[in-house]
This record gives structure tokens, sequence and C-alpha cells, in this order.
């Protein structure tokens, strides 16, 4: 029993990363209907921006704080200067802008601050004395942590989508943006503060994963993280904030799961089980578990 809690205390937390970052997809789709296929690399980005302030003597807190900053700076500017003229054009273009942007943030990070891997602070506690006990299982503050900001970050982004004018207005724009504009949404405005919002969402989520053992920043860190959070958003629903974090929580304990006790499933295979859940949700289930179907009028 011990070794089960273990094992499902770590896909808890897995989850909630992978969660965090399904969240900045769907705050994407939602607000505009794009799926950003940089969302890791972006969030990978953000995450090094943060490692370098702690080197410059900045206290954990307030690297965190500007690395959100940047990350929605970042996603503005990437939605007005690089998204908005191919997607007037072409939607397919935005693909392909996306893919160029995954190894363009790679590789700028990679030029900018090397490919040594390096050891990103954690905002919580986390040495070795630093954990709850739960039937003898292990729960480090530093995972509370980031399930703790999971949950906060869903309260949050409910409220802004079901309560205030912006989130009325993103939820406008992804239905339908032509018709928001004729009602009077300034368009451009609002495709922009949604990029924004995922870039902040994936620094959050990327400063968050790095410090957890036995994670270490590197040049990969995020790669598996995109690809398990894309499982999840695509297992909810991409427009489905609970589908986001039901998806990201389902995969992170099946993987644990599967690694812990399938002998022949370890770390290489994380990668296959999480590619096979989205071939799988295409088949069976396109708009996912809490994902709404779209009507046409004809």
């Amino acid at each position: 029993m011990e070794l089960f809690l273990e094992r499902l205390i770590t896909g808890l937390t897995n989850g909630s990363v992978y969660a965090l970052l399904a969240l900045a997809l769907v705050v994407v789709f939602r607000g505009t209907g794009t799926l950003n296929f940089a969302q890791g690399e972006l969030a990978l980005f953000t995450t090094f921006f943060a490692w370098w302030l702690t080197t410059q003597s900045m206290p954990v807190w307030i690297a965190i704080i500007a690395s959100l900053i940047a990350g929605f700076v970042l996603g503005a500017l990437i939605e007005r200067l690089l998204i908005r003229p191919v997607q007037r054009r072409n939607d397919m273009a935005v693909l392909i802008v996306a893919l160029g942007l995954f190894t363009g943030l790679n590789s700028l990070a990679g030029l900018i601050w090397g490919s040594e891997t390096k050891i990103m602070p954690s905002p919580f506690p986390n040495g070795i004395d630093d954990y709850l006990s739960i039937g003898g299982a292990r729960l480090y503050f530093d995972a509370l942590g980031v399930m703790g900001a999971l949950v906060a970050l869903m309260i949050v982004l409910t409220l802004l989508f079901r309560y205030t004018r912006v989130g009325l207005h993103m939820r406008a724009v992804a239905d339908n943006g032509e018709s928001a504009t004729l009602a009077g949404v300034r368009t451009s405005r609002i495709l922009a503060i949604g990029w924004g919002l995922s870039g902040a969402i994936g620094a959050l989520a990327g400063v968050l994963v790095t410090p957890l053992a036995p994670q270490q920043l590197g040049l990969t860190t995020m790669f598996h993280v995109f690809i398990a959070a894309s499982a999840a958003a695509l297992f909810g629903g991409l427009d489905s904030l609970t589908g986001a974090v039901v998806g990201g929580i389902t995969i992170g304990v099946l993987e644990a799961m599967l690694t812990g006790y399938v002998s022949f499933i370890g770390g290489s295979l994380q990668q296959t089980s999480s590619l096979f859940i989205i071939v799988a949700i295409l088949f069976l289930r396109p708009n996912g578990l809490f994902g709404t179907k779209r009507l046409v009028r004809v």
C-alpha cells in the first residue's frame, strides 16, 4: 500500500504539471481557436529566463513573477507579429509558424544560456525532510505546491471566462471571430490577450516542474511535458478547463501506474503511452470527454 501511495502521489504531481500546460493550450484555443504547438518551448524559454534571474541574486519568487510577465509579453508579441499576419492568409500557415517557433525558441534558449543542464531553485521547501507522511508515503511540499498552484489557477481561469468581460469576449472570438468583430469586440486585442495568458501559464508550469527531482532545466525538459499536456487537452476537450485538469491528472496517474506495475514500460515508453492516448482519443472521441461539439448551419 505504501508503494502504491508513493506512485499515486508521483502521478498526481506529474499530472498537475501536465494539467498546468494543458490549461495554457486550452486558453489559446478558447481565446483564438488555435492550437499552439510551440507552447512547451515558450514555457522552456521563460523558465530559462527565471533561472538566469536567480543567478543574478534575485529572489526566486521575484524571478518567477518576472518570468510570468515575460511569458505574457512574449506570447502577445508572437501573436501580433507572427501568428496574426499569416492567419489572415491561411489557417494552416499558423501550424507551420508554430512548428518554426518550436525549434526557434529551443535553439535561441541554447544560444543564450547554453546546452548544459541547470538547477532551477524551487519556490517551495524541497529539502529531504520537507514532506507530509500519508499512509507511510511521502508528499513533499514542492509537489504539494504544484497541486495548490493548479487549483488556484483553475479557479482564476474559471472566474475569468465566466464572469468577466474579457473572458466573454475571448469565448466569442473563438466561436466566431467575424461575428464578434461586428458586435464591437476588439478582436485583435483579445487574440493578443489569449496568447499572452497562455505564455504566462506556460511560464508558471515551467518554473514549477523543473525543480522537481529528478528534473533539471535543459533543452529537452519540456518536450515530454508538452506531449503529455497535449494528450491531456485532447482527452478532456480543447475548449474545456475542467477537461484539461481531468486529462492531466488521468495521464499522470496512468503513466505512474504503468511505469510501476508493467515491467516492460519504463521512462522511454512513457512518451509513447501519451502519443497512444492522443491517437485513441482522435479515433474514439475527437471532441474529448468535456469538449463541445461544434454545429455548423448550412
